[in-house]
């Protein structure tokens, strides 16, 4: 009778498993592995004839402070929209660009991360990872147009209101491209 040689790759992929099934270890993993795809997918511009319009709109929202406040959407400033949750992996990873993109862009960008969940959860989250995010709490339906099922979904959104990117899942919101992209947007609107 001959005996099967374990190979290192087959034990791996049984810890990898039990590491799965494990929900302590789950969210972990599943970051890890949206933060590979984070590290390589930088998030793509829609074709010009593919790009929707937004109708120019205020959006009602609460921030973590439970003030409300109406951000405009395509009025003159260019947008940044994330639907998000702290229970999502994909969510989680790639937020840290989306932080660096804010601390260069917050002044010339509207920033506005949305999400249902308690306050209070959201608040120990954003304190525990240190993010200086602009959290909002819709307090209105989206248009349709940005209406979308899964998250994470981002947008970008120029200042007349065409949908620059729209872009579900984890991406590097942090890229070279989206900066120079944003940088046109910024500039072409200014000028």
């Amino acid at each position: 009778m001959k005996k099967r040689k374990f190979k290192i790759s087959d034990i791996v992929f049984v810890v990898f498993i039990l590491l799965l099934i494990i929900p302590q270890t789950r969210t972990p993993i599943q970051v890890a592995v949206n933060k590979l795809k984070v590290a390589v997918w930088s998030p793509s511009v829609e074709n010009e004839e593919n790009q929707d319009q937004v109708t120019p709109f205020q959006y009602a929202v609460t921030n973590l402070q439970g003030d409300t406040k109406s951000i405009s959407v395509g009025k003159g400033k260019v947008t940044f929209i994330s639907y998000w949750a702290t229970w999502c992996p994909p969510c989680i990873a790639e937020l840290p660009g989306i932080q660096d993109l804010y601390k260069d862009y917050g002044d010339k960008v509207n920033f506005i991360l949305l999400t249902q969940e308690e306050p209070d959860k959201v608040q120990r989250f954003i304190d525990k990872k240190e993010y200086e995010l602009p959290i909002y709490f819709p307090q209105m339906q989206a248009p349709e147009v940005l209406q979308e099922n899964s998250i994470p979904t981002n947008y970008v959104i120029d200042a007349t209101g065409k949908i620059i990117i729209k872009e579900t899942g984890a991406a590097d919101w942090n890229s070279k491209k989206i900066r120079n992209l944003l940088d046109d947007l910024v500039l072409n609107y200014s000028e």
